[in-house]
């Protein structure tokens, strides 16, 4: 009776926000994939979602807090498996992200890390809470996210790696950092990154590249800045209406590059126009209200954290793959949630979604 009961306080309207989300993705990938060689990816899409909704009401059945408890474990196999990756992981493309573990089976290890983190932040400013942060306490926070951030940079992976990020931020938001301490923090931030910037010893050339063509795509239009320039013709020729499913000129003629993942809204505005980006847009905000919802009734600090914590994220990923889609931001291969293909952002994601189900369903339990 006490599951069932615990099933009546699901997040129906949440679920059903995502559902749909992944329906569209499911049909976009199938229209940018209809001409090329990964036609069908739309059916491992399918698998990928059919996998994150069992692993999501899994991990829904799991009472949180024994995730805070084991939470400084977690974090340090992820710790070990980030290095594995590093001596031990197969090398695609000049960078090391993936584990082979045999009959076609590949595992990031990065991906997992952002849910780790969430909760292990979680962990950390819950036995602060009550007290004013000191530099030391902001210090330690950032160490727990700076190391696995490192880690990942050096596969290198800059898109995921930046992904941490967000959910330092979270924490220290919700941890009640003072202004004067963000200040300080924004100050040092801008003038550690104009150093790497100015020396050109902490970004890789493809890195700076993308930069450049960020800054001034027109300077390389047929190299670095192609992507971007592909995909603001893609978006502005969508109009209000958009060109219909199946009939974008660049995402079927494939200049649109990857359009089924890091592109994928660049495709969509092409075949649905305006009107069809304001919808999708009105998807993730009702997702993330009902997430900022939950958040504001859990029973506890913790869970309060947990949640904020894969709002943070989500956000970032979202401003940030639009914001590259539509030129406002360099290109960095961060995908969009529940729309880009790819099974490691599928499952964090419904993971992530298990667990804010998992402290909705506990939020009058004493």
């Amino acid at each position: 009776m006490a599951r069932l009961s615990s099933y009546r306080d699901f997040d129906w309207v949440l679920l059903g926000f995502v559902l749909i989300l992944s329906v569209i993705s499911v049909l976009e990938i199938k229209s940018a994939t209809l001409h090329t060689k990964f036609h069908g990816f739309d059916h491992k899409q399918v698998g990928f979602l059919a996998a994150g909704l069992f692993l999501m009401f899994l991990i829904s059945m799991i009472d949180y807090h024994r995730l805070i408890d084991i939470a400084p474990w977690a974090y340090g196999i992820s710790i070990v498996s980030l290095v594995a990756v590093k001596l031990v992981g197969q090398k695609v493309l000049g960078a090391r992200r993936w584990i082979n573990l045999g009959g076609g089976i590949h595992f990031q290890p990065s991906e997992w890390v952002k849910l780790v983190l969430i909760v292990a932040v979680a962990h950390y400013f819950w036995t602060l809470a009550g007290k004013e942060l000191t530099w030391r306490d902001i210090g330690k926070a950032a160490a727990l996210v700076c190391v696995p951030m490192v880690l990942v940079l050096t596969q290198p992976d800059l898109g995921t790696a930046l992904t941490y990020f967000p959910v330092l931020m979270a924490g220290l938001f919700l941890g009640g950092i003072r202004l004067r301490q963000v200040g300080i923090l924004v100050l040092c931030m801008a003038l550690a990154g104009g150093v790497a910037w100015k020396s050109g010893k902490r970004l890789k050339p493809y890195q700076q590249a993308r930069i450049n063509a960020f800054i001034n795509p027109d300077s390389d239009p047929r190299g670095s800045g192609y992507q971007i320039r592909q995909s603001l013709i893609a978006v502005g020729s969508g109009g209000i209406w958009g060109k219909g499913a199946n009939k974008g000129t660049q995402t079927q003629g494939d200049f649109l590059p990857i359009p089924y993942t890091d592109f994928i809204f660049a495709a969509f505005c092409e075949e649905h126009g305006f009107i069809g980006a304001m919808g999708v847009l009105l998807l993730y905000f009702l997702i993330l209200m009902r997430l900022i919802q939950n958040a504001q009734t859990a029973a506890d600090l913790p869970g309060s954290y947990i949640i904020m914590g894969v709002v943070a994220v989500i956000v970032f990923q979202i401003a940030v793959n639009i914001g590259m889609v539509v030129g406002l931001m360099p290109v960095t291969g961060i995908p969009l949630p529940l729309m880009s293909y790819g099974g490691s952002s599928i499952l964090f994601t419904f993971l992530a979604l298990g667990i804010v189900m998992n402290i909705r369903m506990r939020r009058f339990v004493n």
